[in-house]
């Protein structure tokens, strides 16, 4: 803008130049002819303005904010005098800005490290507020201002700690994953079109199933035997266990829990029409129809405990699971192959299980 500037100012002091010869008469007659153009020009236009760019506005007002505003009234213009004055405004504001202007930046930026930090703790932490963040970062030697911790936690849409601080069904799933069973009930239909009912349980942490068994009729004595043959199973384990999710099914009955109970086990009931709450056991029951169940026909309760035992040992022993970062709920995930010359020259073998329904892959002995 200022080197375009200058070059309109050269311009027409070359302009005024070419004027020094020129006799007042001369002079006279090129004002009337270029008031008259001027005239022209606004009646062509009619109601349209002419548009004038930011240098033509600045040259404009350099030139002429000196002349009085009686002056100023009797020039012919294509823009009112009050507007020639308010660019000359303009621009001394703008040059009264640009000179005002610090050398140096305000406050620096928060270091990424030290941003990444504040959250960190602020997650790990639901009961801090923003007070002892600030506290911990000292006793870490991270000096920053409290308000740029209050700053960071809010422009992460962090809530104060008493709204945050409150436990959440997963972080109680989390928490006590070691000791935590979730069971429930799966039905599948023989080709005799007769209803069975499977009861299985999961460990959350580990992501074992077991299968406690498959009837036509879960009666109270059924399932309340079927809970003393998992104690026995979990006692022969050595798994301690706390608690057992499982839904409001009426199935359950009371000695069900009664037995538990005797052992320690506390059992706790998801919501009304919540699966979410039993979400281990429930993407397990998925997994089972997917997997399984839609691709078999099933004859009768012999043959559906065959399966169900077949594939209890698939999914325990080799099917790798993202909950537990891909490992298998007894036998934890190999060392990575490193050497090239073996990878080169990899071996695979399949193993179907079902008659092809499960494929399992190893190594060639």
């Amino acid at each position: 803008m200022l080197l375009r500037l200058g070059y309109l100012a050269v311009i027409h002091a070359f302009a005024m130049l070419r004027l020094l010869p020129m006799s007042d008469r001369d002079k006279d007659a090129e004002i009337v002819a270029l008031r008259h153009q001027l005239m022209v020009l606004e009646r062509q236009l009619g109601k349209e303005r002419v548009r004038f760019t930011p240098i033509d506005r600045a040259f404009l007002a350099a030139l002429l904010h000196r002349l009085p505003r009686n002056v100023l009234g009797s020039i012919q213009l294509l823009v009112r005098p009050d507007t020639v004055l308010r660019w000359h405004r303009s621009l001394v504001a703008r040059r009264h800005a640009a000179a005002s202007r610090p050398k140096r930046p305000g406050r620096p930026c928060t270091v990424h490290s030290v941003r990444a930090l504040v959250l960190r703790l602020a997650k790990e932490n639901p009961g801090w507020g923003y007070r002892r963040v600030h506290g911990e970062l000292l006793v870490l030697g991270v000096k920053v201002a409290a308000s740029t911790v209050w700053q960071i936690l809010k422009e992460a849409g962090i809530d104060p700690a008493p709204e945050r601080a409150g436990s959440t069904w997963a972080d109680f799933l989390r928490s006590q994953a070691d000791a935590l069973l979730a069971c429930d009930f799966l039905e599948t239909v023989t080709l005799s079109g007769a209803r069975l009912y499977v009861l299985a349980v999961i460990e959350q942490a580990s992501r074992r199933i077991r299968i406690l068994g498959a009837t036509a009729n879960p009666t109270a004595s059924w399932v309340a035997q079927a809970a003393r043959n998992l104690v026995m199973d979990l006692e022969d384990a050595g798994c301690r266990v706390r608690f057992l999710i499982r839904d409001r099914d009426g199935k359950f009955p009371a000695l069900f829990d009664a037995v538990l109970a005797d052992v320690g086990i506390e059992v706790v009931l998801s919501g009304v029409r919540m699966p979410r709450m039993n979400s281990v056991m429930e993407r397990w029951v998925q997994t089972c129809r997917r997997e399984l169940l839609d691709w078999t026909l099933i004859w009768n309760h012999r043959h559906l405990l065959y399966v169900l035992r077949e594939f209890e040992g698939f999914y325990n022993a080799h099917r790798p699971h993202q909950g537990i970062a891909n490992a298998r709920p007894l036998h934890p995930l190999p060392a990575p192959i490193t050497d090239p010359d073996q990878i080169a020259s990899l071996d695979i073998r399949r193993r179907e299980r079902l008659g092809g329904i499960l494929h399992e892959y190893r190594h060639a002995a």
